[in-house]
């Protein structure tokens, strides 16, 4: 005979409160399963989501020697705060070179352009000899043609018409070289002209170097290219730094922050651009973020990666790609300088919107 179980008023009591809790969890999971199924049923998410702005290297466009630092990690900067200053000793010399020879080349310029003045006058003087020998050998043309008539005559002797034949040599000979000492004239104005061309050649030639020299100066003060913060510093004084060396990192303040949230290939049917999503940041899950869809990747993640996947090598396995969704933050700029790049977020994007 099995004896007959007995309750007490506290394991009733116990059992009424357990199947109460029972109840109220299994209302609370129904509810909150409903209200999920209607969140997924009206919004796209994804929590594979990335917070970015651009991130800019600063290089250095000229070698040497830090001589001074004028930022510190995470410095709020502005567009053209000296960053950097490179020793410029050696470029500030060149400088000064190319400064010396372009006024030693303004000097010759100004020689050549005096002497073609000088040689100009020159010619204009042999010039003037020609028109003195002109009438001088036609005076001889004129005698000698003269004493010609008056030799056959016999009004003149042979031997005074040997003498004005002799002067009207002489006479001819004197123009040919005032003709020629005035063509030599023209040459020596060619020559000294071309030398001038020659010094203005080099004239803008060393201007071009010194400014060449000034902007190697210049480059040894290295400045902030826009208003940001700095990131990690990587460089310390007195170190030896190359062209093209990257000395530091600046996030960029003027341009605008956005979200890339990798959606799946399944998830982004009904997207379209202009879209409003909504997302928070895992730093500040209270807050909510708005945005607008402003771009959708040409390609797959897993295509611009460094080994692309090849389907065709026999071993192919399905799996869903994502797709890259750019969404633009727009939030007053207090709002927006929570978000850090590289912080998670959780996107939603619902499915129909006007």
């Amino acid at each position: 005979m099995t004896a007959k179980k007995t309750y007490t008023v506290t394991d009733k009591l116990i059992t009424k409160i357990t199947a109460w809790i029972a109840g109220i969890v299994s209302v609370i999971l129904i509810i909150w399963g409903i209200i999920t199924l209607i969140d997924v049923s009206r919004n796209e998410k994804t929590n594979d989501a990335q917070v970015q702005e651009y991130i800019n290297p600063v290089i250095s466009r000229a070698g040497g020697f830090i001589t001074e630092i004028r930022y510190d990690e995470n410095q709020p900067v502005k567009k053209g705060d000296t960053l950097l200053i490179i020793d410029q000793r050696e470029y500030t010399i060149q400088q000064k070179q190319t400064e010396a020879a372009l006024l030693n080349a303004k000097a010759q310029l100004m020689v050549w352009q005096t002497k073609v003045q000088t040689l100009s006058k020159t010619a204009q003087v042999n010039q003037s000899k020609i028109n003195v020998a002109k009438a001088n050998l036609q005076k001889e043309n004129l005698d000698y043609a003269r004493y010609k008539e008056l030799v056959k005559t016999e009004s003149a002797t042979t031997q005074k018409l040997e003498k004005v034949e002799a002067n009207h040599s002489i006479a001819l000979a004197e123009t040919q070289a005032a003709k020629d000492n005035y063509q030599a004239s023209l040459s020596e104005i060619e020559d000294a002209m071309a030398q001038e061309v020659a010094a203005q050649a080099e004239i803008a030639r060393l201007e071009a170097l010194l400014d060449r020299h000034k902007l190697d100066v210049s480059y040894t003060i290295i400045t902030a290219p826009y208003n940001g913060v700095m990131g990690r510093r990587i460089v310390e004084k007195g170190q030896m730094i190359d062209v093209g060396q990257v000395l530091a990192y600046i996030v960029n303040g003027e341009t605008d922050k956005w979200v890339v949230a990798n959606y799946k290939e399944t998830q982004i049917e009904t997207m379209k651009l202009g879209d409003m999503a909504e997302f928070t940041a895992d730093a500040y899950p209270d807050i909510s973020f708005k945005g607008e869809i402003i771009s959708f990747s040409a390609a797959t993640g897993s295509s611009f990666s460094l080994l692309p996947p090849d389907n065709s090598t026999g071993n192919y396995v399905k799996i869903v790609q994502r797709v890259p969704v750019r969404i633009r933050v727009t939030e007053p700029k207090d709002k927006i300088d929570l978000l850090k790049a590289g912080m998670n977020v959780n996107v939603s994007i619902a499915k129909e919107q006007n």
